[in-house]
């Protein structure tokens, strides 16, 4: 679910079985035209239904950090830090757009690159994204 579909009684009432925040990565650069823009953050959506589907009474996906630059990993960790500490046990970045290395983004407990995934020509993106959020919550942290 997306944190809007959340109201206070609600997430007050459920917020208890939401273990897991996904931080969607865009990756714009800002020199993108309208067209291409779009392009790009539906590609993020696509890409970010795959984990949001199967698992809806899981995983809530917070608002997303649109624009790559200096600074972007220090800022993605401590936002990880930072929704962990308000109670989510798992945090997931997902980038549709632009790789990201694990070292960087070393504050969550899942980095899915659709990049990096889909030069693997031998992983179904939608099989891997599942595989490997089942395997983050089967290991717990």
């Amino acid at each position: 679910m997306k944190f809007s579909d959340f109201d206070s009684r609600a997430w007050e009432t459920d917020g208890q079985y939401y273990d897991t925040c996904i931080i969607p990565y865009s990756g714009l650069q800002g020199t993108e035209t309208p067209p291409e823009t779009a392009a790009l953050l539906e590609r993020q959506r696509d890409f970010l239904e795959l984990a949001e589907q199967p698992y809806k009474g899981r995983v809530v996906t917070y608002p997303a950090v649109q624009y790559a630059g200096a600074g972007i990993t220090v800022l993605v960790n401590e936002l990880c830090r930072k929704v962990k500490s308000s109670g989510f046990q798992y945090v997931i970045v997902m980038s549709a757009n632009e790789e990201l290395r694990r070292e960087d983004i070393y504050e969550s407990d899942l980095l899915l690159c659709l990049p990096e995934i889909a030069a693997d020509s031998k992983a179904e993106v939608s099989a891997y994204v599942r595989s490997e959020i089942q395997t983050l919550w089967q290991n717990g942290k």
